[in-house]
C-alpha cells in the first residue's frame, strides 16, 4: 500500500458525508499517515490484516465496499479502508457516537 496524502490529520467530515437513513453510518475521511505507521521505504509493502468487508461503500469511489481494519502492530486506530483508492475512513452514527470503538 503506497500512501501519498497531504499531512492534514483529518479531512472535513462534510466532504465525505453522504445521504443516510436511520442506522447508516456517517463516514469521515482520515489521513492514512495519522492512522497507520508506514515504513520509511516506499518499496516495502505494508501488510495489514483486514477483517472482512462492511456494507458501506467508499464515498470517493462509490463502487467498492469498505474493509474493516482493527488496531494491530502498525495500525493506530480502527478504521474502514478502501482497497481501490487506498482511502481511510472513520465511522460514526448519526448521533455522533463512534461506530468502531470497542
Amino acid at each position: 500500500m503506497s500512501l501519498r496524502v497531504p499531512d492534514d490529520a483529518i479531512y472535513p467530515p462534510e466532504a465525505c458525508r453522504r445521504q443516510h437513513e436511520a442506522g447508516d453510518l456517517i463516514l469521515s475521511e482520515l489521513n492514512p499517515h495519522a492512522v497507520v505507521d508506514a515504513v520509511d521505504d516506499d518499496s516495502v509493502p505494508l501488510n495489514l490484516l483486514t477483517f472482512g468487508s462492511v456494507r458501506e461503500m467508499c464515498p470517493k469511489c462509490q463502487h467498492t465496499h469498505l474493509k474493516l481494519v482493527l488496531r494491530q502492530g502498525s495500525v493506530r486506530m480502527a478504521h474502514l479502508f478502501c482497497a481501490d483508492c487506498e482511502s481511510c475512513f472513520d465511522a460514526r452514527y448519526a448521533n455522533g457516537t463512534p461506530a468502531l470503538s470497542i
